[in-house]
């Protein structure tokens, strides 16, 4: 978790595929700690093809019912069924826009929301933000994105900076989008 929040959490990311690495993630986190999927990470990226959106958008039954039964991911099938749809959704995208990063970043008007939070108990669950990009990622064909899962990837994926202003990190990261 140290390394993770240290080099990746509220770092701005642009690239489509790790962008869908954390939209798959984040739909897998659902009810669960980030903890328990940050640990799983490896074996989520072995079994969904090192989140190549192309390859998950062809898992068929045979492929569900493989991760079903794979130890080493959270065997959830309707979160695994969600990772197809919303790869096949992911791709539909990125027909539609050029790159599914520029569709996601709309929601932030392209720059990193800049918070200023002091303790950990004023970090919101939802916001506005990520209730419009909730309900736009569902138009398009997503499922587990909630409102909370969006705000949670839009924390992992740098599209608000959440460290808290105690947080070296938060100069850091704040510097990186600038």
């Amino acid at each position: 978790m140290i390394g993770y929040h240290d080099r990746e959490w509220g770092v701005p990311l642009h690239d489509d595929q790790r962008l869908f690495e954390f939209m798959v993630l984040d739909g897998f986190q659902a009810g669960l700690s980030w903890a328990i999927v940050l640990r799983k990470r490896d074996q989520f990226r072995r079994a969904f093809a090192e989140f190549d959106p192309a390859a998950v958008a062809r898992f068929d039954e045979q492929d569900v019912a493989r991760l079903v039964g794979d130890p080493g991911i959270i065997r959830n099938r309707q979160k695994i069924e969600a990772a197809v749809r919303n790869a096949q959704a992911f791709l539909d995208v990125q027909q539609r826009h050029g790159t599914f990063d520029t569709f996601i970043w709309q929601f932030v008007d392209g720059e990193p929301t800049q918070n200023r939070w002091r303790t950990q108990d004023q970090l919101p669950a939802r916001t506005a933000a990520s209730d419009a990009m909730s309900g736009a990622l569902r138009d398009v064909g997503f499922s587990f994105v909630g409102s909370t899962i969006c705000y949670a990837f839009m924390q992992a994926a740098g599209m608000v900076n959440d460290h808290l202003i105690g947080c070296y990190r938060w100069k850091e990261v704040r510097s990186e989008t600038v």
